[in-house]
């Protein structure tokens, strides 16, 4: 990084930091907090996605817990009484160094490496979610895109039916699909990446997917996919235990074949005050769309961890991950891995780190990668893929989420025809609301 784009970085941490004196305390009441009645801030680690234990639970309860807000119950029902949605936007800034398309002569190129601001339906994401308690023991979580190209239609949705077998202890299952956060979506309360969404920084715009993979193994390899599935799922304060069966695309009504199997299994502890946890992944099988032709392998495995707890008064999150997803060679009966095109293993380890200096309201963050892209087309061996980022976070209110990041990858897959195809250096500014 050179001095003057740290210079900049520097300079707009700060911005952000002295920004938080002249705003007062709020809360926030979205969808889920329409229902218990309480702040955002019970649930979420820092900031919204990540969640803390209590956050963990609500969601391992299927979505039932009901606080001030009234239900309607009778014989074999108990719903609330109102129907709780809440609409996601993102809008912000990207500005990478890719070269973009060609430009005709006379005419502004117009490609992210130009730098250039996202807006709901133009890049961003303007999205309606609907859901909560279905039952004691069932409930219901579904995302509806609002503008762009999903308008009208269902992007990620998921039944969970989880039923007590003992005192603090649920088993049952969970129908789901989505167009981009994988098998996992079915079931996931660790905050590693494991699931697409649940990460250390919450992203948007055109560079969204340069982010991810910084942060996480998981995604790096790609398993933030679309996904069609059933989540067979035991927890408790204690673990998790998720064995999926899935199919590796959104379900379009034509129906769908689950093939390809998802296993995940966690365990959750305190390390010394710390809310710790450590888990394991493995994806197997045969992806098929159901029109009897395998469409791809699924094969990857991958393991991670977390610790949130505070260092010096300050709330502070620290999580790692490594995943693998081996070549397959393409067939007459396979396309090859899902996970990986290339033809080496493709593998990561990542680690990042949230300092809340001002808590509950700014954070500065860092994350690395060192990863292997599986491809060795470029130097004859199995081509590095490195990347390293900082940012920060500020939460202008508990359902207002201002994010800055910069990042910068290298290694030998960074060629000067795959910086300019792709951009290997990013910087990002995303504002989230939630309401």
């Amino acid at each position: 990084m050179n001095k003057i784009i740290l210079n900049k970085i520097v300079f707009l941490l700060a911005s952000v930091v002295a920004a938080v004196t002249f705003t007062s305390e709020a809360s926030a009441l979205p969808l889920f907090a329409r229902q218990t009645g309480m702040e955002c801030a019970a649930c979420h680690f820092q900031h919204f996605p990540m969640l803390t234990a209590f956050g963990r639970s609500f969601k391992s309860g299927a979505f039932t817990m009901v606080g001030a807000q009234e239900k309607v119950e009778g014989d074999r029902l108990s719903i609330p009484a109102v129907l709780n949605m809440a609409v996601l936007s993102t809008a912000g800034y990207t500005k990478d160094n890719s070269a973009g398309a060609a430009q005709i002569p006379g005419a502004t190129n117009v490609n992210s490496g130009n730098g250039g601001f996202y807006v709901p339906g133009n890049g961003g994401e303007f999205s309606l979610f609907i859901g909560g308690r279905t039952s004691d023991f069932s409930g219901a979580l579904a995302e509806v895109g609002l503008v762009g190209p999903a308008v009208g239609g269902v992007t990620s949705a998921k039944i969970p039916m989880l039923w007590e077998v003992a005192d603090g202890t649920r088993a049952g299952i969970v129908p789901f699909t989505t167009d981009g956060q994988g098998a996992s979506y079915g079931f996931e309360t660790l905050n590693t990446g494991a699931n697409a969404i649940h990460t250390m920084l919450f992203v948007g715009g055109d560079a969204m997917g340069m982010v991810g993979p910084a942060l996480s193994a998981q995604q790096y390899i790609g398993t933030g996919a679309a996904a069609t599935g059933a989540a067979f799922v035991l927890n408790n304060e204690s673990y998790f235990i998720n064995v999926t069966r899935f199919n590796q695309v959104a379900q379009d009504g034509g129906g769908a074949k689950l093939n390809s199997t998802y296993l995940r299994g966690a365990f959750i502890f305190d390390l010394a005050g710390f809310d710790s946890a450590v888990g394991v992944q493995s994806w197997s099988g045969e992806s098929n769309d159901g029109s009897g032709l395998i469409d791809s392998s699924t094969k990857a495995t991958a393991i991670d961890g977390q610790m949130q707890g505070s260092l010096g008064g300050m709330p502070v999150g620290f999580y790692a991950s490594y995943a693998r997803a081996p070549s397959v060679a393409a067939s007459a009966t396979t396309s090859g891995n899902s996970f990986n095109g290339g033809d080496a293993t493709r593998s990561s380890f990542n680690f990042s780190t949230e300092l809340g200096v001002i808590p509950e309201v700014a954070t500065i963050n860092f994350a690395m990668r060192r990863g292997k892209s599986g491809d060795t087309t470029i130097t004859g061996s199995n081509a590095s893929d490195n990347a390293f980022l900082v940012g920060a976070s500020y939460k202008m209110r508990q359902n207002l989420l201002l994010n800055l990041y910069y990042v910068s990858q290298s290694g030998d897959f960074w060629t000067q025809g795959n910086t300019d195809a792709l951009g290997s250096k990013a910087t990002i500014i995303n504002l989230a609301t939630i309401f």
